[in-house]
């Protein structure tokens, strides 16, 4: 744990707490509007934030986009999460990538392919040879992607969504969606395939 956190969630409670109780104490002091809280809380979860931001983003200034708007979205919302119902971290992360949908949807020309029929009954499998990659470059080959491209492959093969939720949330067919996570693996795996000839 950080040492922000630490002198954060001491300053809060005079006796340490366990994890779990400590997040529940700073999301329920953040959901009163207590500032050191909602600072430790993003100190505490602002790393796994951001690596989805950059997971949807064209550039770091997106990504640093996106996580704005995604604060101010999880802290707005912070009065509805319901921790019988799931993690925080499951929680704060599906209200971020709402978050960066609806900006996509704002300010950026999100293009989805039409249904091809013969590309959309494909495999779904992932691009062999990814096991080797690191963190940072997969992002970086994800990030290369097209915006379309890249918002289905994030939310399917990352985030779990399956093509029925995705289509719901962009607003697209089911079928678009396999072709969009086709195309994204096709591109991926020739990104790869150049990175292995170099």
């Amino acid at each position: 744990m950080p040492a922000g956190i630490t002198a954060a969630v001491v300053w809060h409670t005079s006796k340490i707490l366990p994890l779990e109780k400590r997040t529940q104490k700073l999301i329920r002091d953040s959901s009163r509007g207590d500032d050191d809280a909602r600072r430790a809380l993003y100190l505490h979860y602002r790393k796994p934030w951001y690596m989805t931001c950059l997971r949807y983003a064209d550039c770091k200034a997106d990504a640093d986009d996106f996580l704005q708007e995604g604060l101010i979205a999880i802290f707005r919302d912070l009065h509805q999460f319901d921790a019988r119902k799931g993690s925080f971290g499951a929680w704060s992360n599906r209200v971020l990538i709402n978050a960066i949908l609806q900006y996509l949807r704002k300010w950026k020309r999100v293009r989805f392919h039409e249904y091809d029929p013969a590309q959309a009954d494909r495999s779904t499998t992932g691009p062999a040879g990814f096991e080797g990659l690191g963190a940072r470059e997969l992002i970086r080959l994800i990030r290369n992607l097209p915006v379309g491209y890249r918002t289905v492959f994030n939310l399917f093969a990352i985030e779990g969504y399956r093509h029925k939720e995705i289509a719901e949330m962009l607003g697209i067919s089911e079928s678009t969606s396999k072709t969009q996570l086709h195309k994204a693996r096709q591109l991926l795996q020739q990104q790869l395939e150049h990175i292995l000839q170099s």
